[in-house]
């Protein structure tokens, strides 16, 4: 399966250039019939299911102008270290990323295996439908935790992967710098959340580890869309995905218990593969990023589009807003403090009157 959750009718070819992509790099015969469905769900690329004769496979082209309101641009070769973090983690895991087919760095496009979603299921739709499984957390947390201790102090990938300027425009500036500008209270702390992040490098970061890019597969999760990859702060990784599982919290509150056990054992797992530095420092920053990417994800320039109760975002800017102003020295205890608020406060699905 492509990142994406959603997909739609098969439509006409949308350029000549994708038809010359699939014969140029041998994945199609000239002439040979091709039906392109362009799937849904990604706001930073073009991505389709083409179905030839026999066999399936997914084409993705990264996009200057991302789709949403805001007004969000970002390099378009972003698609070659994509690409190239996807190679990476194939040598060390592969089974963590799809079948890597073919690259064309100049056309901004490549192709992989299509993964029938019938026994690679999104890992976000399952938790929206309340299926939520620890194990499958837990499991997350220590590929993560063993990709990132398998780049750490390797000066051939900090050089490979020096996107700086991609993480700062894909990452930096939308999640941590927009929400500080729309909190001026909040300026200083996330403006220095943004500095420390940016300037802190130690392994290779995937930089959106979401449910939303996460496949259940068969022999374990399978990641996708790394088109934010950078030799950085590999907490980052961490406190991103973690932010997620708090997230749904508010939307999935029949399953709260069993999405902050996922939380707090996908952070364990991880934890136990850190070898790079001291443990402490890495939670500490993980820790203090969480509430920051909480509230980016309220009043950032890309906003999960499930919370759409008032009640719900003035919930995570409470919350988040007195995390940022007291920080937490652990993971586990932004996790304490969120499972406190969801217990005392009104927020809806609380099981306390609205």
């Amino acid at each position: 399966m492509c990142p994406t959750s959603a997909q739609t009718s098969p439509g006409p070819l949308p350029d000549s250039a994708l038809a010359d992509f699939l014969t140029a790099h041998g994945l199609a015969a000239p002439g040979e019939a091709a039906h392109w469905t362009p799937l849904t769900g990604g706001v930073s690329s073009d991505l389709w299911r083409v179905d030839l004769p026999g066999r399936s496979l997914c084409v993705k082209r990264a996009l200057a102008q991302l789709k949403v309101a805001a007004d969000w641009q970002a390099p378009v070769s972003r698609n070659a270290y994509e690409w190239a973090w996807m190679r990476f983690a194939s040598r060390h895991r592969p089974d963590s990323v799809p079948e890597l087919l073919t690259h064309d760095a100049e056309a901004g496009l490549f192709a992989m295996a299509f993964l029938p979603p019938e026994h690679y299921p999104l890992w976000k739709a399952q938790l929206l439908r309340g299926e939520v499984r620890p194990t499958t957390a837990a499991a997350v947390g220590e590929l993560l935790g063993n990709l990132h201790a398998a780049s750490a102090g390797d000066a051939a990938l900090a050089a490979e992967f020096a996107t700086d300027d991609n993480f700062r425009a894909l990452r930096i500036e939308p999640y941590l710098l927009a929400t500080a500008a729309a909190h001026p209270g909040l300026s200083d702390i996330l403006q220095g959340l943004a500095d420390r992040t940016a300037t802190t490098h130690l392994a290779l970061v995937h930089g959106d580890v979401s449910p939303k890019n996460i496949l259940v597969g068969p022999s374990g999760p399978v990641l996708l869309d790394a088109e934010c990859a950078w030799y950085g702060d590999p907490a980052f990784d961490l406190a991103f995905c973690v932010n997620h599982l708090l997230l749904k919290c508010l939307v999935v509150p029949e399953h709260r218990a069993d999405l902050l056990r996922s939380a707090r054992v996908l952070a364990e797992e991880y934890v136990r593969c850190v070898d790079w530095e001291p443990r402490a420092a890495l939670e500490a920053r993980a820790a203090s990023l969480l509430p920051a990417l909480l509230l980016a994800r309220v009043d950032g320039k890309s906003p999960v589009e499930y919370l759409t109760d008032d009640r719900h975002r003035l919930f995570v800017r409470t919350v988040a807003a007195a995390l940022l102003r007291a920080p937490a020295p652990t993971v586990a205890d932004v996790l304490d403090a969120w499972a406190t608020e969801l217990g005392s406060s009104a927020v809806p699905g609380s099981g306390r009157p609205d």
